[in-house]
Parts: C-alpha cells; sequence; structure tokens
C-alpha cells in the first residue's frame, strides 16, 4: 500500500474508502467549478445575471471591458484598463473560465487549473488594488488557495474522473 493525499491505494489499484474530508474537497472542487463555469455561460450568452443579453459575448460584447474598464483609477488601473475589449486578452479569458470550470468540475486537469486559476485570479485580485473592504485579502486570493489546495488532496478522485487509468498514468491531468 502507498499513501497519496488523504487516501490509501492498495497494491491492486483499489482505493480504500473515502473519509469525510475527501467528500469535501470534492465538494469545494466541483463548487469552484461551477463558479468558473457560470462565469463563462452568462457572459457568453448574457443570462442577465451578472452580463446583459445585450452584452453578450455572442451578441459582440467583450468579457473583460466591464470589469477591467472599472478598474482605471485603481493602482495598477492603467494596465488593466489597458487590456479591456482586446480580442485576444477575451478569448484568453473565456478560454480559461472554461478550462479552469471544466477542469474542477470533472476533477481532470486539476494541477493545470490551480496554476492557470490561480494566475487569472491573482490578475483580478491585481487589477482592483487597493482593496475596498480589507488592505491586503479578499475572495481571489481565498479561491487561489483552495485551488491549490485542491490540487495537492488529489480532490479529482472523490466525485470526478481523476481515477480513471488514463489520469492516473498521466501527470499533467492529474
Amino acid at each position: 500500500m502507498a499513501a497519496t493525499g488523504s487516501r490509501t491505494v492498495m497494491g491492486t489499484g483499489a482505493i480504500a474508502a473515502r473519509r469525510p474530508v475527501d467528500y469535501v474537497w470534492a465538494a469545494a472542487r466541483i463548487a469552484i467549478g461551477w463558479i468558473f463555469l457560470w462565469a463563462f455561460l452568462d457572459k457568453t450568452f448574457g443570462w442577465g445575471f451578472a452580463t446583459p443579453a445585450n452584452r453578450a459575448w455572442v451578441e459582440g460584447g467583450s468579457p473583460t471591458t466591464g470589469f477591467l474598464k472599472g478598474t482605471g483609477e485603481n493602482a495598477l488601473g492603467g494596465f488593466f484598463s489597458g487590456l479591456a475589449g482586446q480580442g485576444w486578452v477575451d478569448w484568453l479569458f473565456m478560454a480559461g473560465l472554461l478550462g479552469i470550470g471544466l477542469a474542477l468540475v470533472l476533477g481532470v486537469g486539476l494541477r493545470i487549473a490551480a496554476v492557470t486559476g490561480t494566475a487569472m485570479l491573482v490578475l483580478m485580485w491585481a487589477a482592483e488594488l487597493p482593496l475596498a473592504n480589507n488592505p491586503f485579502l479578499d475572495e481571489h486570493l481565498i479561491y487561489s488557495i483552495v485551488l491549490i489546495g485542491l490540487a495537492l488532496a488529489g480532490a479529482g478522485t472523490t466525485l470526478g474522473l481523476g481515477n480513471l487509468p488514463i489520469v492516473q498514468r498521466t501527470p499533467w491531468l492529474k
């Protein structure tokens, strides 16, 4: 037997019973994945939650303009507001939301999702500096910490596809 994160893998490839903490990590993984996926869907189709229908990506709207244009008065606002509405930024942002969201919900590619998600979230945090409610910490940094924890805990194996043989054999899919 070998210890892997919070579970013990038997010599036959079978995985021992899950502990309650494994399900907590899985629930956190799926919940944060849904936050990324929902942002992608709402910005793409303009379902009226954060994005009105007339500003949807499919209607020619820019998914980055609203947030990035609003950073102009912030410490790094000149840099970030200059990126607003650029096609390559929109595509990169939307691909990130979709890829990170799918990886987390499916439980595959958590290492890549942790790195790219943390990068995206830290950039969003930096765009908002100085923060309105706390001198340093906000939800972007908390989500980043959780993303790293999900990858380190191997959270894709509980309620996810992380146990598939191809994922287990391919390190970048873990």
